[in-house]
């Protein structure tokens, strides 16, 4: 008979912040770490603690107790104490591709510094867990995961399911494979991760203990190697567990029972075939189970954090580290290692699954924002003087067709793609430093009455830009320099707006306001309202606004039923929603931008509709519609509802909740007192848009509610695209047969799409992560744009007024009708780009080595998303990635406009491996700017990363 070997390792899950405020638990986490090392020092049978894969506890604990520095290093480096691989445990879903990446990346740096790396993809608690994990795991050597959720249902309070059903795997262990074909070994806490918490040292508890847990386990597990998961969620250690061993070891003496790492575990469950294992594939959601465990809709809880989260990652991703890499290479200024690191885990420090998912107390999430705040001012700060470097190094003077007095501008596009977009600047005319001048007063009363007209726009070729140009008049600003002390002034200051064209990718492209004194015919004539326009574009949009525009224009005009462009037609209803056309390729969409509005008496985990409860539309509600934006780039509707909907839920929920009623038992409806919900949406399409902008703005004064936005697209398809961690993840739209959950609810990043094969409509977004395609045909995607909610919910009674989210929202997404498929169409390029800001500075006229326009990097690749450009920290590398959203091999080519030495293969860690393939004359080990082309072939959802060498400016 086998012997089996019972591994029991302790650890603690620490979430941060959770039903108690940060500080709180921080305080109950000395505590706990104090006696774990007094522990590990003074009983001999303790031997190991795993950390919670997460390194940010050494953080917190050091910061109330830094003495305890030495001990701690010691008990790491002989591998007593586990720590790594990631930062912090975060929600995969919720967080960008990148913010994973650098939650792994930074996590082995931080665990480096200290001693040995646990080389285990870690996910105890993840709501489900992303598809790509094992080729991120692989690339940074782990060949490993062990993961609570996403297999088989687990409910509430850790309670696991004994329910009968066809689950992804009927084992503990599995092979878990990526799209690409990356595998590891999977192990499913089936048990939970406190299948081993609070081992009885008594023998007759201990007897009952065991021969529950012993079988429990036995059930799952496909050898002999038995998990028992020592510790739970905020768990003190078991100070008592050697005797515990003793004397569970005495009682079973056929059972081998260990103090154990999962490093011997692993070792252990590889020495057994592995036949009868089962390969579950990609995405890890609980697909077959009853819907209502898989806690998806805290995707739309506290939906403004989400907001805030997309902010800071874009910020950072296509903000701060492309530009300090353009800064770099192309001005010379030191790439600011630290403080981006110092911006990356504060931000991170807001994606355990309890903070971003939106599922904590109310306090916890008030200080989440601030440290939102503090990320993003620190990123602010670090393009702004990226952006300095980069516009002090610009020759605006090689513009010949630019007057002296010409006030440039550069606009940088940090995507991957040629960008075309609507932007607003500022440019100052004229500006007198407060020293100058009698008084900030005077200075201001001297620069308001300087005869400045408003101007002109113009591009390097002094070709006449139509542009909105408004005067601000005298406005306050500051310098800080280096090597001074600061300089504040005032500046006759020009707001512009105008459609920037054909910039390029990682680059940028110089504009001008000429003023127009100066600029007088040659540019064009402007209207009274400020609005430059030349005689014969005024001529042609008056003549188009009247009837429909030439499907050969290439303007966007105004109509009397909505607003067209060379490619899309829009239409408004009388209700507010609109039919969007695609004039490439003839298919229309009707009946876009309804709302839905039903009552939520679920919590920040579920959502979950009162039984009975009628879902309100606007459909049959009158909307205001009004053209409140005609320019020659940009046209904008705005349609206004006044929608009476319930004010909240019914008084019997408040009671409800108080005693602790399951949230599917609870028999509360909506109350039958309405208050008024008016929403503001603007529908804006630009000159050059393939797809039209929506914001929409209101006032929440309602509780216990969802309001979605529905895009119904008639395309008749089984499965849904959706944006998800390197991939776009294809899912099915009807669930399994397990499914009971009326909602199926998912998360999204970028965008949602549906296609047929020959048609096909995406929605992107910006900060909302849940979405829905609504079963009955109509092939309805339903975006989440606020749930509002009154208590946490879980495992006990932690009202959350401020879940609610009362108050004023701005809710932002776009919709992009296209031939065929998402991918196969390049729509997923528009919706990255549409999450990412335009970068701008004005400029003096000056002498400089750079360009009027300038690339820092080209590339080509059928299917590959840019995700990254940055600067490794340990060899100054240029890091660039990209990853393949096709199912099929793809070439890439690229070439820096930089000087590069070696070239080479690199992975998520970004350590260099194999030189990279160089094409015609850069195949030499040293290349100029002009002949490094590198060429790859990039697998089927593959991730690839390479580092370049840059050679040191001259």
């Amino acid at each position: 008979m086998t012997r089996k070997t019972a591994h029991i390792i302790s650890h603690t899950h620490w979430d941060r912040e959770w039903y108690l405020p940060y500080e709180s638990h921080h305080l109950r986490l000395t505590t706990l770490m104090n006696q774990l090392l007094d522990t590990l020092e003074q009983d001999e049978r303790y031997r190991y603690f795993h950390l919670d894969g997460q390194t940010i506890i050494i953080d917190d604990y050091l910061q109330i107790y830094p003495d305890q520095r030495e001990r701690l290093a010691k008990l790491i480096q002989e591998e007593k104490i586990i720590i790594g691989p990631w930062y912090v445990l975060q929600d995969e879903f919720l967080t960008s591709s990148e913010a994973n990446v650098r939650n792994l990346l930074i996590g082995h740096r931080e665990a480096a510094r200290w001693g040995p790396v646990s080389k285990l993809g870690y996910f105890p608690d993840s709501f489900g867990n992303m598809g790509q994990a094992p080729q991120l795991l692989k690339q940074a050597d782990i060949e490993a995961a062990v993961f609570g959720r996403g297999v088989k249902p687990t409910g509430f309070d850790n309670q696991v399911s004994d329910a009968p059903g066809e689950y992804e795997s009927p084992y503990s262990e599995m092979n878990w494979e990526s799209p690409d074909g990356s595998s590891v070994v999977g192990v499913l806490f089936a048990n939970w991760y406190s299948n081993g918490n609070e081992v009885p040292v008594g023998e007759d508890e201990a007897r009952a203990y065991w021969q529950r847990k012993l079988t429990d386990a036995e059930k799952y597990a496909s050898t002999p190697e038995l998990l028992f998961m020592n510790g739970c969620d905020h768990q003190p250690i078991q100070t008592d567990l050697g005797d515990a061993i003793e004397t569970a070891s005495a009682l079973y003496p056929d059972v081998d029972f260990v103090h154990s790492t999962f490093d011997r575990y692993l070792e252990a469950l590889a020495r057994h075939d592995r036949e009868e294992w089962v390969t579950v594939h990609g995405e890890l959601r609980s697909t077959r189970t009853d819907g209502w465990g898989t806690l998806v809709n805290t995707a739309s809880a506290r939906v403004y954090l989400k907001q805030l989260n997309q902010t800071g990652q874009t910020l950072l991703e296509k903000g701060a580290e492309p530009l300090a890499v353009m800064a770099k290479l192309a001005a010379g200024q030191d790439y600011p290692h630290e403080p981006l690191a110092y911006a990356w885990k504060t931000l991170m420090q807001n994606h355990p699954h309890d903070s971003i998912c939106g599922c904590s107390v109310d306090e916890v999430h008030r200080e989440m924002v601030t440290r939102f705040d503090k990320s993003r001012h620190m990123a602010e700060a670090l393009i702004g003087e990226s952006l300095g470097a980069i516009g002090a190094s610009i020759g605006t003077d090689m513009v010949e067709a630019w007057p002296e007095n010409a006030r440039p501008v550069a606009l940088f596009n940090t995507t991957g793609w040629t960008r075309s977009g609507v932007v607003t600047v500022e440019v100052q005319a004229a500006r007198t430093d407060f020293r100058e001048g009698p008084s900030p007063h005077g200075i201001a009363e001297q620069l308001d009455a300087l005869p400045l007209g408003p101007g002109r726009v113009v591009d390097p070729q002094g070709r006449f830009v139509s542009a909105r140009i408004e005067d601000l008049g005298a406005q306050f600003g500051y310098d800080l320099p280096d090597d001074g002390f600061r300089v504040p002034y005032m500046a006759r200051t020009f707001r512009l707006t105008f459609e920037a064209a054909d910039v390029p990718a990682l680059g940028y492209k110089l504009y001008a306001w000429v003023p127009e004194a100066d600029g007088g015919s040659a540019y064009g004539e402007a209207d009274s309202s400020g609005v430059t326009e030349s005689a014969e574009d005024s001529s042609e949009k008056e003549g188009a606004a009247g009837g429909s525009i030439e499907s050969d224009s290439d303007e966007v005009v105004s109509t009397p039923q909505g607003m067209e462009n060379q490619f899309l037609a829009v239409r408004f209803a009388e209700n507010g929603s609109y039919t969007l056309t695609d004039k490439i390729t003839g298919r229309s969409f009707e009946k876009l931008g309804m709302y839905e509005n039903c009552g939520d008496i679920g919590n920040e985990y579920v959502f979950r509709q009162p039984e009975g409860d009628r879902m309100l539309t606007t459909e049959d509600l009158q909307a205001s519609i009004a053209l409140v934006e005609d320019e020659t780039y940009r046209v904008t509707y705005e349609i206004v509802h006044e929608w009476e909907i319930p004010i909240g839920a019914e008084a019997l929920f408040e009671d409800e909740k108080r005693r602790l009623v399951p949230f599917l038992k609870r028999q509360a409806g909506r109350s039958a007192k309405t208050t008024m919900l008016t929403l503001t949406t603007r529908v804006s399409l630009d000159r050059s848009g393939r797809g039209v902008q929506v914001s929409v703005s209101l006032d929440n004064q309602a509780r216990d509610h969802r309001l979605r936005v529905l895009l119904p697209t008639g395309l008749q398809t089984q499965t849904v695209l959706a944006d998800s961690i390197f991939e776009a993840a294809e899912r099915d739209i009807v669930p399994a047969p397990e499914w009971i959950n009326p909602s199926n609810a998912q998360h999204q990043q970028a965008f949602v799409s549906l296609s047929d094969g020959k048609h096909g409509l995406t929605v992107a977004n910006k900060g909302l992560n849940e979405y829905e395609v609504l079963q009955g045909g109509t092939g309805t995607i339903a975006v989440t744009l606020l749930r509002s909610v009154s208590e946490l919910g879980d495992w006990g009674v932690f009202e959350t007024p401020e879940a609610q989210c009362i108050g004023e929202h701005t809710l932002e997404y776009a919709v992009y009708p296209h031939a065929g498929g998402v991918i196969e169409s390049g729509a997923f390029a528009q919706a990255y780009q549409y999450q990412t800001p335009w970068f701008h500075r004005a400029l003096a006229r000056q002498a400089g080595p750079l360009p009027a326009e300038y690339r820092l990097l080209s590339w080509s690749g059928e299917h590959l998303a840019l995700s990254a450009l940055k600067l490794s920290e340990e060899h100054e590398d240029v890091i660039v990635r990209w990853y393949n959203l096709s199912g099929r091999e793809t070439a890439l080519a690229f070439q820096p406009n930089f000087a590069v030495g070696g070239a080479y293969s690199s992975d998520i860690l970004e350590r260099r491996h194999e030189p990279a393939a160089k094409s015609g004359e850069g195949a030499a080990a040293e290349s100029s700017a002009n002949d490094s082309r590198i060429e790859a072939s990039v697998g089927a959802a593959k991730i690839v990363t390479f580092a370049l060498e840059p050679l040191a400016r001259e």
